[in-house]
């Protein structure tokens, strides 16, 4: 039997504490920045976030395995298995700019039981588990009612761009009201769930970036799926996320595109 709300409790907590290590470090002024790419940075405060938040998970339930981001390479083989990003936009943190979060997921053979996202500089904390509904701050949310592109505020991602992301993002920028890149996919989704923005779509995405975020948007009553409107997998690499009134037409927009789509980034890829 799962025990949800004791696990998402902990999960609560520990985004707390990883948020709490990475909002101090933001009011020392930084921290030092390494890259394990060209335009892949990771900051002490990455590292440890993530120690903390798997000390907390996994110390209480020592039968869990746990996917973080700094430790990518890991193979999980448990049942149930911590997903998380100890700092998603470190890019954001390490210029400044003040839009980022701690992202956490739990997952029970491939299905995801539970997410939690928290934002340490606005103090916003997103919940949702499965069948129970997305939460703000314990407030209930819900995807937005905005039903023609025209009115809709839409958001994207993507690092080391292919021609086909700009082709899409041209594609979806003239008929909305615009498409915003913030940097970082899990509040981007959780955005989306509270009905701040009203379309998503991102190729290249890792488990770590959208299992909590993908849980909130499903419990708010919205949609999510790859880009030929297929069931979304979260170690896949196509997402396309909006409120189901908007979805139709955000996939008519990128059905052009699909043949480039496919060559760069195939729907049944996994990571």
């Amino acid at each position: 039997m799962h025990d949800v709300q004791r696990w998402l409790g902990q999960a609560v907590a520990a985004a707390q504490k990883g948020g709490r290590v990475i909002r101090a470090a933001w009011d020392a002024g930084g921290t030092a920045v390494s890259y394990k790419g060209r335009f892949n940075p990771v900051t002490e405060v990455d590292l440890e976030s993530q120690r903390l938040i798997r000390e907390s998970l996994i110390g209480p339930n020592p039968d869990h395995d746990f996917l973080g981001e700094e430790d990518a390479a890991v193979r999980c083989r448990a049942d149930y298995v911590w997903i998380v990003d100890p700092l998603d936009g470190t890019k954001n943190f390490a210029h400044g700019y003040p839009h980022f979060c701690v992202s956490i997921a739990l997952e029970h053979r491939g299905q995801t039981l539970l997410g939690v996202v928290h934002d340490p500089m606005r103090g916003e904390t997103f919940t949702a588990w499965r069948g129970g509904g997305a939460y703000l701050n314990g407030r209930p949310i819900q995807a937005s009612q905005i039903d023609s592109l025209e009115h809709a505020l839409l958001v994207t991602g993507f690092g080391m761009a292919s021609q086909v992301d700009y082709d899409i993002f041209v594609a979806l920028e003239e008929p909305t009201q615009g498409v915003r890149r913030d940097g970082s996919a899990a509040l981007d989704l959780c955005y989306l769930a509270c009905g701040r923005l009203d379309g998503y779509f991102q190729l290249n995405l890792w488990p770590w970036d959208v299992a909590a975020g993908v849980l909130l948007v499903q419990e708010a009553q919205g949609m999510v799926t790859d880009y030929h409107g297929g069931p979304f997998d979260c170690r896949g690499r196509q997402l396309v996320a909006s409120n189901v009134r908007l979805h139709r037409a955000l996939l008519d927009r990128i059905q052009p595109h699909l043949s480039e789509v496919e060559r760069v980034c195939p729907a049944g890829s996994r990571r």
